[in-house]
């Protein structure tokens, strides 16, 4: 369906040629596809094999058959073609031109284009899913709005986030910190998944609106990733370094709930993987030191890693002396040093961020 919508985009040729045939108050049925399955339930109508444009395709929807198009909307195959899907395959539509766009295609993998002249409706169907364009200004309209919204959610994550590094400084981290930033995170990532089909619709005319959108989301999914890493499963029992798919399990149980169960900071703990009875939000909580670790500046990740693991904690880390940090695998002198003067500095930032 993607890929179906991308042809009919607002500044497309074919998007054109259908609004003008709108404007004439005429109905049509456009096949995208003229293979050998296509052609099998074709009879009648005409061999074109031209060049397309918008303007033939105007003059051939005044005929009440079907315009048969190359599977790149480049060529005119036929026109004035009666369509004879198989008559079992079920359909939900009422009008005969929309049954026949519906039961093609679920029966052929091509793209069909129905548009009512009653109406005023252009319907596209793709397998066994249905989509009703929408005019390119509410689609605008539709961005701006998920757009402002999206604004809200990075403002409120921005500030989570700040709160979180200077309350993990302090070592006063609780379960309603992580969740603070947790819940943002996945509502932004969720409207901005929610706007897609909305970008891909719009076609050219979204470029500028996907980027105000990457860069209103630059950078969460990377923190909800460290975030999980640090405080997936009860802290203070000392677990071992999560791994990738332990990971992937939580972020994908934070995905399965709902928008009410996200809200309520519980749920976001028992994804987390916090039993019900312990999930309490005041619950001292203790990162074991990812994500700060990872915004020191031109420091590997891998060493990163090797740290958290030797330590498992980030107050232990942020105690551990230069030659304590230097029994590390792979962490010399030097890489000590600027792991104590980089957190230093974290620190002092993050708190002046959080107070002043």
């Amino acid at each position: 369906m993607a890929d179906a919508l991308a042809l009919v985009a607002p500044g497309r040729p074919l998007r054109e040629g259908i609004e003008r045939v709108l404007l004439a108050k005429r109905g049509a049925l456009i096949v995208i596809g003229d293979d050998a399955k296509v052609l099998s339930i074709c009879t009648g109508g005409f061999l074109i094999d031209a060049e397309y444009s918008p303007q033939r395709l105007t003059e051939l929807a005044k005929m009440d058959g079907a315009i048969i198009l190359s599977s790149d909307t480049t060529r005119l195959a036929r026109a004035n073609v009666h369509l004879m899907p198989d008559p079992a395959v079920p359909t939900t539509e009422t009008g005969t031109r929309h049954r026949t766009a519906e039961r093609l295609a679920r029966s052929i993998d091509v793209p069909v284009v129905s548009v009512s002249a009653a109406m005023g409706v252009i319907t596209v169907y793709r397998h066994d899913h249905k989509h009703v364009l929408q005019a390119a200004s509410r689609l605008h309209d539709t961005v701006a709005h998920g757009l402002s919204v999206l604004q809200r959610f990075r403002q409120r994550f921005d500030l989570a986030v700040t709160a979180l590094s200077a309350l993990e400084i302090e070592d006063t981290v609780t379960l309603a910190d992580v969740a603070a930033v947790l819940q943002p995170a996945e509502l932004l990532l969720r409207v901005a998944e929610e706007l897609e089909p909305t970008f891909i619709e719009l076609g050219e005319e979204a470029q500028l609106l996907r980027l105000q959108l990457l860069e209103v989301v630059d950078g969460v999914d990377e923190v909800r990733h460290l975030v999980v890493r640090d405080y997936l499963r009860p802290q203070r029992q000392g677990p071992p370094a999560p791994d990738a798919r332990a990971e992937s399990h939580v972020l994908g149980a934070l995905a399965r709930l709902s928008t009410e169960e996200l809200l309520d900071g519980r749920k976001v703990g028992a994804a987390l993987g916090i039993s019900p009875g312990h999930a309490d939000l005041h619950a001292s909580m203790e990162p074991r030191g990812y994500r700060m670790l990872y915004r020191l500046p031109r420091f590997p990740d891998a060493l990163a890693d090797r740290i958290v693991e030797h330590f498992a904690g980030l107050q232990k880390i942020m105690r551990a002396s230069v030659g304590d940090l230097e029994q590390v695998s792979g962490v010399g002198e030097s890489r000590a040093r600027s792991v104590k003067d980089g957190l230093s500095r974290l620190a002092e930032a993050s708190i002046l961020d959080r107070y002043s």
